[in-house]
């Protein structure tokens, strides 16, 4: 620990100084950090995912060896400043962290941070060793800005607020429109605005505040997220008790409705797709603030009074278990809206004298006063992780003192987007010290992250983290003064701290490992408390879980926040371009941990790579099968196993967890009611839950399917025949057109002849894959003859498609395709090819497959529909005159089965939910309540 050197403030040079005392963690006196690492020179060069071009590209960047290739590719194209191929751009992860340490280490010894040069040396190597060591990461706006000429904005999260007359809600839109032109996210409740059943002075009736979300979201949707592709990062919040609430709920439920009668339409309803801009509420995650009094009603089945905002009174009385059951609904339509335990977040808040604490970031980690942000950095928790499975501890409590440090130097020379904003962070000092690689951790050190023993280590670290960031907070307060507002709030502060101390007590420890951490941390609370009824404390805030999407990326970590593991296979970037997959090496560390010999580690990480799970794995026990449940796969963890895990970080945070409980399609509207009163039992503060296949805008969505199952009834509503009609072969004629594909997937080649019916579409498809055995030959001749016959029954294409495309085995990876750039197999690239060479583009787009050409239309914002009048008007003529039957006249029998969903189908769901990056094209992955592209470290929120 450090200490503090205290004397009188410093009048001119010979003055006493005041200041912190550091101590060495990595490093050595004498020694520079960057002299211990072995550096090696690279090749950065990414390819346009549209038509496989060259769009950057930077040669001979230099990082340290033990780098991952993705690591050193993000920071090269998101992280480096200057303009490419100029001397002035960055070319050294060097150049980069001195860029960033300097302003921190001046700023720090500009005002007294520090007792002595030797002590802002220290602090200046320590952070250098443990940023180029990956040992944790500020947010992404440190690395974008600080150093550089743009404004100094070091915060990712923001709160506004919005009161009920028109001027505020003109200056929401303007806030919110800075913000999301800088890259970051906000969140604001809009409870104060009077709702649409209350009248105006003049005598009309109020708009409400769902009126005045269409404005903003329209405002989100068009200046998007840092002038980039992707769709702006916001939350809306309304009170469990406003008169609209139940109009707040339905909205993007409704919403969803439309979309899918539009997509039925024919309009092009994905995501990014042109139509999509006609859906109202998309751009924004909606949350109810939900009270304790109302939780109550629900548990009784009783009544609950909606309220006035100008003078509080009853207008309207529901039956709480109908809201609730409205809340649920929605949400297992949508996946909104999510909720946030307003009594909860305010019993835990620091300064309550100072205001209510109303609304989160997008992400809902942060939870605070209005009109504030906050900083945030992550510790990768594997790097404590000795090789012989015990904790660091020690460093762990040392590394928690810099960073708390160094976040509070950012805020003394940030810059904020409003006025406002900057007010009460410098009044207030929010910071959001947390983690990543808690998943991995657990899964090495032989620990299922669904048990009471990967929730004791996961409640014992984030509790020590907290308390060693309060304490060194407090230490902070005596060397150079508590927060503005801390004289004000100081009772209620030191009631906060001895809620977490208190909670810290009723850990209960099962192992040697956090039995470790829960001796520390227990310590560290009793030093916190006792220094801080001394000297206060100089951060209203300490703690936070983030998503750490793209700083996941960037520290090589395994798992993002407070996730488990999302699956037991990853992909690998090459240094020569491309990828492959691999097992996450966290599983041979967990298989020798749990005591297997070297060579059954050897067969069941082949298991894996092969089948991509544990289950039948040769020589795994049955009992060591949930150390290994993902957040995906054929053992994937409960939806309730998510919630115990935040339940059990929860008491040892500032603010909140961002992560959503992920549940199956098969989820009742029961089970989410569940999952959000346990939410609120187990004592979180804010809980949203996804379940697979929700939304429409995605791959294989099962909606159209579910769709087109109701209709069928109707139509068939026509007289039925006596005889079954049989399904009838139109064989292609001897002499017929055919193409031939050369393709390349991952560097394996094969052929493709695909042949068709002289009036057009696709009757005879053969494969061969280049330099295979003789039974791999022979099992694609068989399904090749399936295949064709199939079609020449009158199966549709677009089922095959359907079907195929996103199935992964290897080979997988790179193509030789400019409309195809990334394949999750051969089948997954063969029949992504057929559909572009042979599917009119409406029935392509409604499965999200387009060619280079349309995709680079979509990104200009022009309508690639526009490519194909012609060719929809000659394959109309043809049809005419060919006289040809749609398929499914040729096959009622086939059109009238209930489509089923396949289980590998469903099982990859998870992932196939995820928006497809607009900067790479790359599938991207969740990370926490967000999405993270894991070839180029963009994110769909808070970055």
């Amino acid at each position: 620990m450090t200490e503090t050197v205290s004397g009188p403030a410093r009048r001119g040079k010979a003055a006493v100084r005041k200041g912190l005392k550091m101590q060495r963690i990595f490093t050595k006196p004498g020694v520079h950090p960057y002299d211990e690492i072995d550096w090696e020179r690279r090749d950065v060069v990414m390819t346009n995912w549209r038509d496989g071009s060259i769009n950057f590209e930077q040669r001979g960047v230099e990082f340290p060896a033990f780098w991952s290739v993705n690591a050193a590719n993000i920071v090269t194209t998101k992280y480096f400043r200057g303009a490419v191929g100029t001397p002035q751009r960055e070319w050294s992860l060097k150049q980069l962290i001195d860029r960033v340490v300097r302003v921190y280490a001046d700023t720090g010894r500009e005002h007294g941070y520090f007792a002595s040069d030797e002590d802002a040396e220290i602090f200046e190597h320590e952070l250098k060793y443990a940023l180029a060591h990956q040992v944790f990461s500020f947010n992404s706006p440190v690395w974008f800005n600080v150093g550089t000429k743009s404004p100094q904005q070091v915060s990712a999260c923001f709160i506004l607020s919005v009161d009920d007359q028109m001027e505020s809600i003109l200056e929401w839109y303007k806030e919110e429109g800075v913000i999301f032109k800088g890259g970051s996210g906000s969140g604001v409740n809009l409870s104060r605005i009077r709702s649409s059943k209350e009248l105006l002075s003049s005598g009309g009736t109020a708009s409400g505040p769902v009126s005045f979300m269409r404005g903003a979201d329209a405002s989100a949707g068009t200046i998007k997220s840092g002038g980039a592709t992707r769709r702006a990062a916001k939350m809306v919040v309304l009170d469990v008790d406003h008169p609209d609430i139940a109009e707040f709920i339905q909205t993007k439920a409704r919403e969803e409705d439309k979309i899918r009668a539009l997509r039925d339409a024919g309009f092009d309803m994905d995501l990014g797709g042109k139509d999509i801009v006609s859906v109202q509420y998309q751009n924004a995650n909606n949350s109810v603030r939900v009270s304790d009094e109302f939780m109550r009603a629900v548990e009784a089945d009783g009544e609950f009074g909606l309220r006035a905002r100008l003078n509080g009174e009853v207008i309207e009385t529901i039956r709480a278990k109908d809201l609730f059951r409205l809340m649920a609904q929605a949400a297992w339509e949508c996946a909104d809206p999510g909720v946030q335990y307003d009594d909860t977040i305010n019993d835990w808040h620091t300064a309550p004298e100072s205001g209510r604490i109303t609304a989160s970031n997008p992400c809902s980690e942060y939870l605070h006063l209005d009109n504030s942000s906050c900083n945030l950095a992550s510790i990768n928790l594997l790097k404590f992780l000795r090789e012989d499975n015990t904790f660091d501890v020690a460093s762990f409590v040392k590394l928690v003192e810099l960073i708390i440090t160094a976040m509070d130097i950012s805020i003394t020379f940030a810059d904020f987007p409003t006025e406002k904003i900057g007010e009460t962070t410098r009044a207030f000092r929010q910071l959001g010290i947390g983690y990543a690689n808690l998943g991995a951790l657990l899964m090495a050190t032989g620990h299922a992250y669904d048990s009471e023993g990967g929730r004791a280590i996961a409640a014992a670290i984030t509790s020590l983290m907290t308390g060693s960031a309060y304490r060194r907070s407090a230490e902070l307060a005596a060397a150079v003064g508590t927060y503005d507002g801390y004289a004000r709030n100081a009772e209620a502060h030191k009631r906060v701290m001895r809620k977490h101390a208190a909670a810290n007590d009723t850990i209960r420890t099962l192992e040697e490992m956090d039995k470790a951490l829960h001796v520390e941390a227990t310590r560290e609370w009793a030093e916190c408390l006792r220094l801080g009824e001394k000297n206060g404390y100089r951060n209203a805030q300490a703690s936070l879980l983030a998503p750490t999407g793209t700083i996941g990326l960037m520290m090589d970590c395994d798992t993002t926040g407070i996730e488990p593991d999302l699956a037991l296979k990853k992909f690998k970037k090459l240094v020569g371009g491309g990828s492959m997959e691999i097992v996450n090496h966290t599983v041979p560390r967990a298989l020798r941990k749990l005591g297997y010999q070297p060579e059954q580690v050897e067969a069941i990480v082949e298991y894996i790579a092969e089948h991509g799970h544990i289950v039948d794995a040769p020589g795994l026990r049955r009992e060591h099968y949930e150390v290994f449940d993902c957040a995906m796969g054929e053992r994937s963890i409960s939806p309730m196993g998510h919630v115990r895990m935040m339940a059990a970080a929860q008491p040892f945070l500032s603010g909140a967890i961002s992560k959503t409980v992920n549940m199956p399609e098969s989820a009742t509207i029961e089970d989410i009611e569940k999952v959000y009163f346990e939410g609120w039992k187990m004592g979180l503060k804010a809980l949203a839950i996804y379940r697979d296949n929700c939304k429409v805008g995605q791959p294989l969505s099962a909606a159209k399917k579910k769709e087109e199952v109701k209709e069928a009834p109707a139509a068939a509503a026509a007289p039925v025949p006596a005889a079954p009609v049989r399904p009838v072969r139109r064989r292609l004629p001897k002499k017929r057109p055919a193409t031939v594909t050369r393709f390349s997937v991952a560097g394996a080649e094969g052929y493709m002849t695909a042949s068709s019916y002289p009036d057009n579409g696709l009757g005879e498809v053969f494969l061969k894959l280049g330099k295979q055995g003789s039974t791999l030959a022979g099992v694609m001749d068989a399904f090749s003859m399936a295949i064709s016959i199939s079609l020449q029954y009158g199966v549709p294409l677009e089922t095959w498609v359907e079907k195929f495309t996103n199935m992964r085995f290897e080979p997988a990876g790179m193509t030789d395709d400019p409309d195809i750039r990334m394949a999750t197999s051969f089948m997954d690239y063969i029949f992504r090819r057929l559909a572009l060479d042979h599917l009119p583009y409406e029935s392509r787009a409604a499965l999200g497959i387009f060619s280079a050409e349309e995709r680079t239309l979509q990104a200009a914002g022009e309508d690639p529909a526009s490519l194909h009048t012609e060719e929809a008007e000659t394959v109309e003529a043809l049809a005419q005159s060919a006289e040809i039957k749609p398929q499914a006249e040729l096959l009622p029998v086939f059109a009238e089965a209930p489509a089923r969903v396949d289980a590998t189908e469903s099982h990859g769901r998870r992932t196939a939910d995820a928006p497809m990056c607009m900067t790479c094209g790359t599938s991207m992955r969740p990370a926490g309540s967000c999405y993270v592209c894991e070839g180029c470290g963009s994110t769909s929120g808070c970055s």
